[in-house]
């Protein structure tokens, strides 16, 4: 790799990195109900304004914040989601459920129209194997199975590593880097 296709590389890695620790970090404070839960919601919703930093250099503003938007709204679902599982709400967390899924769809279609490189279907089989596994992490949470919860988070990394690559192998096709 050049230098140029490495810095975008690591920066896609630790973007997605930072987006599945942080959404693990709220997952752990809202369901022990921990005193930084207003700080970490903070900085995990932070993520997509600096996804939207990076993709502002390749594609503007406009699609930038759109993405940006996507992503926030992805995290917010899934607020909703782990909260309502906490609160044994199983009407609203299939609600939530299917709002994630349809967010998912979202963001795969719009990543899909601005990158040729990012097929649609492949980043719909990659969300939907995020938003499982993350479901899962937050189940096990909650359950206060914390093997299980610990256990599970290293397939949440792979993924979000998967994801990373992807982004970054698009970009540096698309754009010749």
């Amino acid at each position: 790799m050049t230098p140029a296709q490495l810095a975008v590389h690591d920066k896609m890695r630790v973007l997605w990195e930072q987006h599945v620790m942080w959404t693990r970090s709220f997952i752990i404070s809202a369901a022990e109900s921990l005193n930084d839960l207003q700080l970490v919601t903070e900085r995990l919703l932070r993520n997509p304004s600096d996804f939207a930093a990076v993709l502002r250099r390749y594609y503007g503003n406009t699609t930038a914040s759109k993405f940006e938007e996507a992503l926030r709204n992805h995290l917010l679902i899934a607020a909703d989601l782990v909260n309502s599982a906490k609160a044994g709400n199983t009407a609203a967390v299939e609600a939530a459920r299917r709002k994630w899924y349809d967010n998912a769809d979202t963001i795969a279609a719009f990543l899909a129209g601005i990158n040729p490189y990012w097929p649609e279907q492949e980043w719909r089989r990659l969300l939907y194997g995020h938003l499982r596994t993350t479901e899962q992490e937050a189940v096990y949470r909650l359950n206060k199975q914390y093997a299980r919860d610990i256990a599970i988070y290293d397939t949440v990394e792979a993924q979000a590593l998967e994801m990373a690559d992807l982004t970054s192998r698009g970009i540096i096709e698309q754009f010749g880097i």
